[in-house]
């Protein structure tokens, strides 16, 4: 199933609506606020598999990543290829939920641009009349 709402709230109010979305263990979603005085636009992210994401978000829909975490992600990625043995079974079994495993420049940073999250949430995004659909099926 697919849904989208439009919502009016109070600034900081996607943060408590993905909490409460999050609690839900096999819920899909997207919750967006939109930029307001002294706030930045947000956008969060979750799957179950890979927990939740959040980006601020610029003017024309571009990720914002703050200086620091480019920082991190280009010392994680450095000191990964001199680890990448001891982290090997470890990064398999946790990334990209794990982002300080360390991993190459270009993993770091597409978990900075939240592309796990896109590659899996992208076709409930196009769902529609015509869209491809992906059956999603569980057993109690």
């Amino acid at each position: 199933m697919r849904a989208e709402l439009a919502w009016t709230g109070r600034a900081g109010a996607a943060g408590a609506i993905t909490t409460a979305l999050a609690s839900w263990n096999l819920v899909r979603f997207e919750v967006t606020e939109e930029a307001s005085a002294g706030c930045d636009a947000t956008r969060y992210s979750h799957t179950p598999a890979l927990g939740t994401f959040s980006a601020v978000i610029a003017a024309n829909g571009d990720i914002m990543i703050p200086e620091n975490r480019l920082r991190a992600a280009m010392a994680l990625a450095a000191s990964a290829a001199s680890s990448r043995a001891e982290l090997g079974s470890l990064r398999e079994l946790h990334g990209p939920r794990h982002p300080a495993l360390g991993g190459s420049l270009e993993e770091e940073l597409g978990l900075l641009l939240g592309e796990p999250w896109d590659d899996e949430l992208e076709p409930f995004r196009r769902a529609g009349d015509g869209a491809p659909v992906r059956w999603l099926n569980a057993t109690g």
